[in-house]
Protein backbone atom coordinates (compact mmCIF):
# COMPACT_ATOMS: atom_id res chain seq x y z
CA UNK A 1 0.00 0.00 0.00
CA UNK A 2 1.27 3.15 -0.95
CA UNK A 3 2.12 6.40 1.66
CA UNK A 4 -0.77 8.39 -0.25
CA UNK A 5 -3.14 5.14 0.40
CA UNK A 6 -1.84 4.91 3.99
CA UNK A 7 -2.29 8.86 4.92
CA UNK A 8 -6.13 8.63 2.88
CA UNK A 9 -7.01 5.83 5.27
CA UNK A 10 -5.53 7.16 8.36
CA UNK A 11 -7.05 10.43 7.86
CA UNK A 12 -10.63 8.90 7.29
CA UNK A 13 -10.02 6.75 10.54
CA UNK A 14 -9.11 10.12 12.08
CA UNK A 15 -12.65 11.91 10.89
CA UNK A 16 -14.59 8.96 11.94
CA UNK A 17 -13.35 9.08 15.90
CA UNK A 18 -13.99 13.04 15.21
CA UNK A 19 -17.38 12.18 14.56
CA UNK A 20 -17.89 10.06 16.84
CA UNK A 21 -15.99 11.87 19.40
CA UNK A 22 -18.69 14.70 18.52
CA UNK A 23 -21.51 12.93 18.80
CA UNK A 24 -20.59 11.65 22.18
CA UNK A 25 -20.20 15.05 23.54
CA UNK A 26 -23.72 16.14 22.82
CA UNK A 27 -25.07 12.74 24.49
CA UNK A 28 -22.93 13.78 27.26
CA UNK A 29 -24.60 17.08 27.42
CA UNK A 30 -28.24 15.73 27.34
CA UNK A 31 -27.21 13.52 30.33
CA UNK A 32 -26.35 16.72 32.06
CA UNK A 33 -29.30 18.57 31.15
CA UNK A 34 -31.60 16.05 31.53
CA UNK A 35 -30.85 15.50 35.30
CA UNK A 36 -30.34 19.36 35.78
CA UNK A 37 -34.59 19.58 34.37
CA UNK A 38 -35.32 16.89 37.31
CA UNK A 39 -33.33 19.07 39.91
CA UNK A 40 -34.99 22.21 38.36
CA UNK A 41 -37.93 21.27 37.20
CA UNK A 42 -37.10 22.36 34.00
CA UNK A 43 -39.79 21.60 31.66
CA UNK A 44 -38.38 23.88 28.92
CA UNK A 45 -34.76 22.51 29.32
CA UNK A 46 -36.65 19.00 29.12
CA UNK A 47 -38.03 19.73 25.99
CA UNK A 48 -34.82 20.80 24.66
CA UNK A 49 -33.36 17.41 25.66
CA UNK A 50 -35.44 15.62 23.55
CA UNK A 51 -35.41 17.87 20.29
CA UNK A 52 -31.30 16.64 20.58
CA UNK A 53 -32.18 13.67 19.85
CA UNK A 54 -32.85 13.31 16.09
CA UNK A 55 -29.38 14.88 15.77
CA UNK A 56 -28.39 12.33 17.41
CA UNK A 57 -30.09 9.67 15.47
CA UNK A 58 -28.33 11.15 12.16
CA UNK A 59 -25.10 11.15 13.06
CA UNK A 60 -25.56 7.68 14.05
CA UNK A 61 -26.52 7.11 10.48
CA UNK A 62 -23.61 9.18 9.09
CA UNK A 63 -21.60 7.31 10.92
CA UNK A 64 -22.69 3.84 10.13
CA UNK A 65 -22.66 5.16 6.23
CA UNK A 66 -18.70 6.20 6.98
CA UNK A 67 -17.92 2.42 8.14
CA UNK A 68 -19.75 0.47 5.58
CA UNK A 69 -17.93 2.79 2.52
CA UNK A 70 -14.30 2.49 4.52
CA UNK A 71 -14.89 -1.28 5.23
CA UNK A 72 -15.94 -1.44 1.54
CA UNK A 73 -12.79 0.73 -0.16
CA UNK A 74 -9.97 -0.05 2.15
CA UNK A 75 -10.16 -3.62 3.69
CA UNK A 76 -8.81 -2.87 7.30
CA UNK A 77 -7.04 -5.32 8.65
CA UNK A 78 -5.76 -6.21 12.21
CA UNK A 79 -5.34 -2.94 14.29
CA UNK A 80 -7.37 -0.90 11.70
CA UNK A 81 -10.14 -3.51 11.26
CA UNK A 82 -10.37 -3.34 15.33
CA UNK A 83 -11.12 0.55 15.01
CA UNK A 84 -13.63 0.15 12.39
CA UNK A 85 -15.42 -3.18 14.68
CA UNK A 86 -14.95 -0.75 17.91
CA UNK A 87 -15.89 2.29 15.50
CA UNK A 88 -19.07 0.26 14.73
CA UNK A 89 -20.03 -0.61 17.99
CA UNK A 90 -19.37 2.34 20.03
CA UNK A 91 -21.66 4.63 17.83
CA UNK A 92 -24.32 2.66 18.42
CA UNK A 93 -23.69 2.41 22.46
CA UNK A 94 -23.86 6.17 22.40
CA UNK A 95 -27.34 6.08 20.51
CA UNK A 96 -29.01 4.03 22.63
CA UNK A 97 -27.37 6.95 26.18
CA UNK A 98 -29.13 9.37 24.15
CA UNK A 99 -32.40 7.59 23.86
CA UNK A 100 -31.82 6.76 27.44
CA UNK A 101 -31.52 10.83 28.24
CA UNK A 102 -34.10 11.21 25.89
CA UNK A 103 -36.51 8.95 28.26
CA UNK A 104 -35.33 10.90 31.25
CA UNK A 105 -36.14 14.21 29.80
CA UNK A 106 -39.87 12.91 29.15
CA UNK A 107 -40.37 11.14 32.46
CA UNK A 108 -39.34 15.01 33.96
CA UNK A 109 -42.05 16.35 31.85
CA UNK A 110 -44.50 13.96 33.77
CA UNK A 111 -43.62 14.82 37.07
CA UNK A 112 -45.42 16.99 39.34
CA UNK A 113 -44.41 19.64 42.15
CA UNK A 114 -45.08 17.07 44.83
CA UNK A 115 -41.92 15.52 43.99
CA UNK A 116 -39.29 17.77 46.53
CA UNK A 117 -36.42 19.28 45.79
CA UNK A 118 -34.38 16.09 48.40
CA UNK A 119 -35.83 13.04 45.62
CA UNK A 120 -35.13 15.29 42.64
CA UNK A 121 -31.62 16.05 44.06
CA UNK A 122 -30.60 12.07 44.01
CA UNK A 123 -30.97 11.89 40.95
CA UNK A 124 -28.88 14.71 40.36
CA UNK A 125 -26.18 12.59 42.37
CA UNK A 126 -26.48 9.90 40.63
CA UNK A 127 -26.13 11.57 36.95
CA UNK A 128 -22.52 13.15 38.03
CA UNK A 129 -20.63 9.83 38.12
CA UNK A 130 -22.54 8.47 35.20
CA UNK A 131 -21.65 11.49 33.19
CA UNK A 132 -18.21 11.23 34.43
CA UNK A 133 -18.02 7.56 33.33
CA UNK A 134 -18.98 8.55 29.75
CA UNK A 135 -16.16 11.49 29.80
CA UNK A 136 -13.45 9.36 31.02
CA UNK A 137 -14.51 6.24 28.25
CA UNK A 138 -15.04 8.86 25.39
CA UNK A 139 -11.19 10.28 26.48
CA UNK A 140 -9.93 6.28 26.66
CA UNK A 141 -11.38 6.34 23.05
CA UNK A 142 -9.50 9.42 21.94
CA UNK A 143 -6.37 8.87 23.27
CA UNK A 144 -6.74 4.46 22.69
CA UNK A 145 -5.46 4.30 26.12
CA UNK A 146 -6.68 0.61 27.47
CA UNK A 147 -5.52 1.11 31.11
CA UNK A 148 -8.55 3.89 31.19
CA UNK A 149 -10.81 2.12 29.50
CA UNK A 150 -10.30 -0.54 31.94
CA UNK A 151 -10.71 1.45 35.16
CA UNK A 152 -14.30 2.55 33.47
CA UNK A 153 -15.02 -1.12 32.71
CA UNK A 154 -14.04 -1.17 36.54
CA UNK A 155 -16.03 1.58 38.09
CA UNK A 156 -19.51 0.41 36.92
CA UNK A 157 -19.77 -1.14 40.11
CA UNK A 158 -20.12 2.21 42.10
CA UNK A 159 -22.95 3.32 39.65
CA UNK A 160 -25.04 0.46 40.55
CA UNK A 161 -24.18 1.14 44.78
CA UNK A 162 -25.52 4.68 43.36
CA UNK A 163 -28.52 3.05 42.02
CA UNK A 164 -29.16 0.76 44.94
CA UNK A 165 -29.04 3.48 47.46
CA UNK A 166 -31.12 6.20 45.56
CA UNK A 167 -33.87 2.89 44.95
CA UNK A 168 -34.51 2.49 48.38
CA UNK A 169 -34.35 6.35 49.08
CA UNK A 170 -37.47 6.83 46.55
CA UNK A 171 -38.94 3.91 47.89
CA UNK A 172 -39.24 5.69 51.37
CA UNK A 173 -40.10 8.65 50.12
CA UNK A 174 -43.33 7.20 48.65
CA UNK A 175 -43.96 5.46 51.68
CA UNK A 176 -43.41 8.24 53.96
CA UNK A 177 -45.97 10.10 51.51
CA UNK A 178 -48.00 7.71 49.54
CA UNK A 179 -49.26 10.70 47.48
CA UNK A 180 -45.61 10.75 45.67
CA UNK A 181 -46.20 7.53 44.45
CA UNK A 182 -47.19 8.13 40.79
CA UNK A 183 -44.27 10.87 40.59
CA UNK A 184 -41.71 8.47 42.77
CA UNK A 185 -42.33 5.49 39.93
CA UNK A 186 -41.58 7.89 37.23
CA UNK A 187 -38.09 8.61 39.57
CA UNK A 188 -37.37 5.36 39.52
CA UNK A 189 -37.52 4.71 35.88
CA UNK A 190 -35.08 8.21 35.62
CA UNK A 191 -32.72 6.13 37.90
CA UNK A 192 -33.12 2.87 36.23
CA UNK A 193 -32.22 4.82 33.16
CA UNK A 194 -29.02 6.13 34.72
CA UNK A 195 -27.81 2.83 35.94
CA UNK A 196 -28.28 1.71 32.22
CA UNK A 197 -26.54 4.52 30.15
CA UNK A 198 -23.25 3.40 32.62
CA UNK A 199 -23.79 -0.14 31.55
CA UNK A 200 -23.42 0.88 28.02
CA UNK A 201 -20.37 3.31 28.83
CA UNK A 202 -19.37 -0.03 30.45
CA UNK A 203 -19.65 -1.81 26.82
CA UNK A 204 -17.49 1.23 25.34
CA UNK A 205 -14.88 0.77 27.74
CA UNK A 206 -14.81 -2.78 26.29
CA UNK A 207 -14.85 -1.89 23.07
CA UNK A 208 -12.16 0.73 23.31
CA UNK A 209 -9.77 -2.38 25.46
CA UNK A 210 -10.22 -4.22 22.21
CA UNK A 211 -9.55 -1.92 19.87
CA UNK A 212 -6.17 -0.81 21.31
CA UNK A 213 -5.16 -4.74 22.88
CA UNK A 214 -6.92 -6.99 20.68
CA UNK A 215 -7.80 -9.22 24.14
CA UNK A 216 -11.22 -9.12 25.81
CA UNK A 217 -12.29 -7.73 28.93
CA UNK A 218 -13.73 -10.67 30.87
CA UNK A 219 -17.15 -9.76 32.56
CA UNK A 220 -16.68 -12.35 35.22
CA UNK A 221 -13.34 -10.35 36.48
CA UNK A 222 -15.47 -7.42 36.91
CA UNK A 223 -16.62 -6.37 40.58
CA UNK A 224 -20.64 -6.36 40.16
CA UNK A 225 -22.79 -4.96 43.03
CA UNK A 226 -26.51 -7.30 42.66
CA UNK A 227 -29.07 -4.56 41.93
CA UNK A 228 -31.81 -4.03 44.55
CA UNK A 229 -34.41 -4.33 41.87
CA UNK A 230 -33.60 -7.68 40.86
Amino acid sequence: MSDHIVSAFTDELDKLAADILRMGGIVETMILDASAAVDGNDLDLAREVVARDPEVDQLEAEIERQIVSLIARRQPMAHDLRAVFAALKVVGELERIGDLSKNIAKRTQRLDKIVGPAMRRGIVRMASPVSRQLNMVLDAYATGNAAAAKAVWEGDDDIDQHYNSLFREMLTYMIEDPRTIGAGAHMLFIAKNLERIGDHCTNIAEFVYFQATGDNLLSTERPKTPQIDG
